[in-house]
C-alpha cells in the first residue's frame, strides 16, 4: 500500500517551512520502508495533505469519494498567522475558521509538537490530532568545520570576524524587527538574515525598518539547502528570535550543525528544548544581546552537543517510525512485514 504525497501549492510554498515538511514527509517514509505516489493508484491506502489552499480541499474530498484516507498536516495556526503579511491580523479569525474546516476534513490531523496539537484541539476540531516533529535530516545538517572557510569566503567574511545569522520569511513574526535591533546594538559584529518574501506582501513599517537596516546587516536572500548548511557551520551564533512557531524546521537545522542558538522563550518550546541546557532563551532584546554576546566572547556553556542530540531526537528515520505508529494506530496502513532472517553464507 502507498501513501500519495499531494504536492498541490507547492510552488506557493516550496520555500517554506512547509515546502520542507512536504519534502521531509516522503524521505521519512522512503527510509523506513513506505512507498509512496504522487497521484492516484490502485494500492493507494492515504493521502497527505499539507497546505490549506483551496486545491487541498478538492484533493481530500477527491481522496473521501474514492474511499481512502485523508492525513492533513496542521503546519499553520490562527496565533502564527498574525503578524505575518499585509492585513494578517485582521484576516486571523477568518483564517482560523478557514483551517478549521479543512483540517476537519482529514481523518487524522498531524502537528509538529505538543503545543501546536492543544492549539488545533481549542478549535473543536473532532477528529484526532497527533503531534510529530517535521523532522530534520541529521546526516545532511551536521557540523563540518571545514564549511566555516566556504561559508566565510562567499560572502567576504574574516575568519576571525563574529556572525550572527537567522533564517525565515521577512516578516515580524518571525522577529526581524528584533534582529535588526540587535545588529544596532552590537555594530561590531556581522548579521546575515536568509530568506525573502515578496516585497508586495512586507506591510510598509517592516519594509521601512529593512530599508534603513544598520551597515552591519545582510539579506543574502533564498539561499539553497548546500548554502544554508555552511551558514549554520560557518557562523558563530543562531540568533532565531521568531514570536509565534508550530515547531521551526531552521531550529533543527542549527542544532544539527552544532551551532550555538539563541530563542525567544516562547510556548512551543516547552518540554523539549530548555534554556540553558540545548539553547539559550530570553525574552527582551537586553537580553538577547548579553547572551549573544556571552556566546559570542564563549563566556557562556557550550550546549552544541545537548542541541545536538535534540536534533537526532527529531531526525528522520525517527519521526519515520512515529508516522508508522500512527498509521497503524489508525487504521491506515496495515502492518509492514518484517524483514526475512539472512541466510547464512557458506564457509
Amino acid at each position: 500500500m502507498r501513501i500519495y504525497i499531494y504536492r498541490g501549492g507547492e510552488k506557493l510554498v516550496g520555500r517554506s517551512g512547509v515546502g520542507q515538511a512536504i519534502r521531509h514527509q516522503q524521505e521519512c517514509l522512503r527510509r523506513s520502508g513506505v512507498p509512496t505516489s504522487e497521484g492516484w493508484s490502485r494500492d493507494t491506502a492515504a493521502i497527505h495533505v499539507n497546505t490549506v489552499l483551496p486545491d487541498s480541499v478538492f484533493a481530500a474530498l477527491g481522496a473521501k469519494l474514492r474511499g481512502r484516507k485523508v492525513v492533513w498536516y496542521g503546519h499553520s495556526t490562527m496565533e502564527d498567522f498574525r503578524s505575518s503579511f499585509k492585513g494578517s491580523n485582521a484576516l486571523a479569525p477568518l483564517f482560523r475558521r478557514w483551517i478549521t474546516f479543512c483540517y476537519g476534513l482529514g481523518d487524522v490531523v498531524l502537528t509538529p509538537t505538543e503545543y501546536s496539537r492543544q492549539l488545533l484541539e481549542g478549535y473543536g476540531l473532532k477528529k484526532p490530532v497527533y503531534s510529530i516533529s517535521n523532522g530534520v535530516d541529521t546526516a545532511f545538517f551536521a557540523p563540518d568545520p571545514a564549511r566555516r572557510s566556504v561559508f566565510r569566503r562567499r560572502y567576504g567574511l574574516g575568519e576571525t570576524e563574529r556572525v550572527v545569522v537567522s533564517v525565515g520569511h521577512m516578516i515580524a513574526r518571525k522577529g526581524l524587527p528584533e534582529f535588526l535591533e540587535l545588529a544596532r546594538r552590537m555594530p561590531e559584529a556581522r548579521f546575515l538574515w536568509f530568506g525573502w518574501t515578496n516585497p508586495k506582501l512586507i506591510p510598509a513599517e517592516l519594509a521601512r525598518e529593512i530599508q534603513e537596516a544598520p551597515a552591519n546587516v545582510t539579506f543574502p536572500g533564498y539561499v539553497c539547502r548546500e548554502e544554508l548548511r555552511d551558514a549554520y557551520c560557518g557562523a558563530d551564533v543562531f540568533a532565531f528570535l521568531s514570536r509565534e512557531e508550530t515547531e521551526g524546521i531552521v531550529v533543527l537545522e542549527a542544532l544539527a550543525c552544532g551551532i550555538p542558538t539563541v530563542l525567544r522563550d516562547i510556548p512551543v518550546y516547552g518540554g523539549w528544548l530548555e534554556d540553558g541546557k540545548n539553547v539559550y532563551k530570553a525574552s527582551s532584546d537586553g537580553a538577547f544581546q548579553r547572551i549573544v554576546m556571552g556566546l559570542l566572547d564563549k563566556s557562556l556553556p557550550d550546549l552544541t552537543a545537548a542541541g545536538r542530540a535534540v536534533a537526532e531526537s527529531r531526525s528522520l528515520e525517527r519521526v519515520g517510525e512515529r508516522l508508522q505508529e500512527i498509521y497503524l494506530k489508525e487504521r491506515i496502513l496495515p502492518p509492514l512485514p518484517a524483514a526475512l532472517p539472512q541466510k547464512r553464507a557458506k564457509a
